[in-house]
């Protein structure tokens, strides 16, 4: 018999947990504030190092020595901007002795709208961000970049972290006037999503599945994707539940067009539209006489061919539709749609002769036509009744089991029957009453999660390894009881991230050098204690933003439209090129800002483990591979930024022993040992400047932290 059969069969045979075996797993419990241990008779000033001394403690290892200033300044300013930080910032804090100069360095960065961009791309990976829609024709989403732009300010601006989930489940229920909460709820929408299938009812469940699941992992660390078609084998999670959660968003419309203009651009655009409306009342007027016969009668032609119950949807008024009327249009519109082409084609001579002339003076208004608004994707509350909520069986949509109405996974519920998880009368309202639980203070989950995320990317490894999966089969934690401090001090410390990200980057801990003592190599090879700070590889976008730092290349401007970089504007697969950005010098912008296809993948950005924008992302991969190494030898982006690099020390340096000094410091943020000045001057002897500013940017050093 095959060795893998045993483990399978273990798989196929599992019985599910009951919702009441798991009730002692210790992430279904609210956390409380531990007391801070005491360390050597004293506390440390820093809760943090309490913490992770007493385990040090306890395993009988000492906490590394501090790294060097330089090192550290270049580890918290990639940490918190992605970016290296400057000769003259490393400087600085090296000639700084005074007590405070680290928690300077701290609050600066905190402060730069770099920041954001850093964490933002973070964000992103949870999200499953993309500028594209995915499957086989791959389309562009013209407006998705709305919402990478509203994560990118919501966490400068250090929107509550309540707030910032808020937005994303409910903005458009809780804070409807805000036009950035609106587009917030396009991170329901982000997921890939099949435009041309032929089952549109098909599509919505997978799109509400999609939302369910990612929330879910993203807001909770819950696996709740694998109670869709059974009960989950592994978690005291029944697929009741996964239904009860995603009936939260039955009721919503996903928009693509939604409205995210500010108030005075409502008005600026009602007037303008005003204005080109009486100007153009007789043409139009005129038009519409020669064309809208035509355009009703293939509109008739085409609802003709539609099941009954569609086509009495389609003539009720669409204030007066029902809940299902609704879903009805939404699933037919495209094949009821009349395009201006087809009309024209139905056009006698004279017709089309008077509709041409008739167009061409309608053009001359153009300049008079306002442009339109802002849209965005995301969600609102369809009118009408809700649609009901059916446990599917095996998860499929034919197979239609027990009507369940909206409620929280029962084992998060204290004491949960049926009632107590379904929080919400029927109506609207629900994704609000999803999102206060979620940010309840009394949610097991939230806060404990989103804390673990921020010591993941600090430290390279989460208390709790897991980080999207805090369930019974996720990876323990290494110290509880410093998760639990935190998750209580993120609560009451009104849920900023900032005042957390401070917390933990002025912890001795965190400033540990990356050496490891025989002892903790021994004890701990893993460095779960955290005795030594891991060593950490830069992400590709980090590693192509620091060679155009480096460079002087770096197009520092924010927001808008996603970069089409000349590579990436190619058609792959079956889906359609996309027309490269115009302007060479945004090709040279900051990674976050580069359109993200989801079949044609930057090769550099690849090669440097960039995550599938499929799924959710918690943790990428930190690989060592061969095309790693070939990109940042050969790659175009390594060859232009030595390139420009050169340039830039020539320019600045008088001198090549200057020159070699300055190219270290851009490239490494230190100055070259004096081993490393001779082996510099011996290279540049046989070969140009170029060479070595390419042999910088391969070093293991600069794409590491220490």
């Amino acid at each position: 018999m095959p060795r893998y059969l045993p483990a399978l069969a273990v798989l196929v045979l599992a019985s599910p947990l009951r919702a009441d075996e798991g009730k002692a797993h210790w992430a279904w419990k609210k956390p409380t504030r531990p007391a801070v241990p005491v360390v050597a008779g004293t506390r440390p000033a820093n809760p943090i190092d309490a913490f992770i001394r007493a385990k040090l403690d306890a395993a009988k290892l000492a906490p590394a020595p501090r790294a060097t200033p330089e090192a550290l300044v270049r580890r918290v300013t990639f940490d918190l901007t992605g970016l290296p930080p400057t000769p003259e910032e490393v400087e600085a804090f090296v000639r700084d002795t005074s007590p405070g100069a680290w928690a300077k360095v701290v609050d600066r960065l905190l402060a730069s709208t770099h920041y954001g961009e850093r964490w933002g791309r973070h964000w992103l990976d949870l999200a499953r961000y993309a500028d594209t829609n995915g499957y086989e024709f791959d389309e562009p989403r013209p407006d998705a970049w709305r919402y990478r732009d509203y994560v990118i300010r919501a966490l400068n601006a250090d929107v509550p972290y309540d707030r910032f989930v808020t937005e994303q489940l409910a903005g458009d229920e809780v804070f409807g006037g805000d036009p950035a909460a609106r587009v917030a709820t396009g991170f329901n929408l982000l997921g890939p999503d099949m435009t041309d299938s032929s089952d549109q009812a098909q599509r919505r469940l997978n799109t509400l599945n999609d939302m369910t699941d990612t929330a879910a992992l993203a807001f909770l660390g819950l696996t709740l994707t694998c109670a869709r078609c059974h009960d989950h084998k592994f978690e005291p999670i029944p697929q009741a539940d996964y239904f009860r959660f995603q009936a939260f968003f039955a009721p919503a419309a996903f928009r693509t067009d939604l409205a995210v203009a500010t108030p005075a651009e409502r008005q600026a655009h009602a007037d303008a539209e005003t204005r080109y409306q009486a100007a153009t009342k007789d043409v139009r007027a005129a038009l519409d006489a020669v064309e809208a016969p035509h355009r009703q009668k293939l509109f008739e032609a085409k609802l003709a061919k539609l099941p009954a119950d569609t086509q009495a949807a389609h003539r009720t008024p669409a204030d007066k539709r029902t809940g299902g009327q609704i879903e009805l249009v939404e699933q037919s519109m495209a094949k009821v749609r009349v395009v201006d082409a087809e009309v024209a084609k139905t056009l006698s001579a004279d017709e089309k002769k008077s509709a041409d002339g008739l167009r061409a003076k309608l053009k001359a208004f153009d300049a008079q036509k306002p442009r339109p608004l802002p849209t965005a994707m995301g969600l609102t509350d369809r009118p009408g009744p809700p649609p009901k909520t059916h446990v599917l069986e095996r998860g499929e949509l034919g197979n239609k089991g027990a009507e369940v109405q909206p409620g929280f996974p029962t084992t998060l519920v204290p004491g949960a029957t049926d009632a107590a998880v379904s929080p919400v009368p029927p109506g609207s309202g629900r994704r609000a009453a999803l999102a206060k639980w979620v940010t309840s203070a009394d949610n097991p989950l939230t806060a404990r999660v989103i804390v673990n995320r921020l010591w993941q990317h600090h430290f390279g490894r989460g208390i709790v390894a897991t980080a999207s999966d805090f369930g019974v089969k996720g990876t323990p934690p290494t110290h509880p009881e410093l998760l639990d401090w935190l998750a209580c001090e993120l609560v009451e410390g009104g849920w900023t991230l900032k005042r957390m990200h401070r917390l933990m980057l002025l912890s001795e801990t965190y400033q540990q050098s990356t050496a490891v003592s025989a002892d903790a190599a021994r004890v701990d090879p893993s460095n779960a204690l955290v005795a030594r700070m891991n060593r950490l590889r830069l992400e590709g976008e980090a590693v192509r933003d620091a060679m155009l730092a480096a460079s002087g290349r770096l197009n520092r401007k924010t927001g808008g439209p996603g970069v089409v970089l000349p590579e990436l504007a190619r058609a792959a697969g079956g889906s359609r090129p996309v027309p490269a950005t115009a302007d060479a010098s945004e090709h040279s912008r900051r990674s976050v800002y580069l359109f993200a296809r989801r079949n044609l993948r930057d090769p550099f950005l690849e090669a440097f483990d960039l995550p599938d924008s499929n799924q959710s992302c918690p943790k990428r991969e930190r690989s060592t591979t061969a095309p790693q190494a070939l990109s940042l030898l050969n790659s175009a982006e390594a060859m232009a930024a030595a390139k420009a690099l050169a340039a830039r020390v020539e320019r600045e340096a008088a001198d090549e022993p200057a020159r070699v000094d300055r190219a270290y410091q851009l490239v490494l943020g230190r100055a070259p040992t004096a081993a490393e000045r001779e082996r510099a001057a011996a290279f540049l002897r046989e070969s140009p400047l170029t060479e070595l500013c390419r042999a910088l940017f391969n070093l293991n050093e600069f794409v590491y932290l220490d």
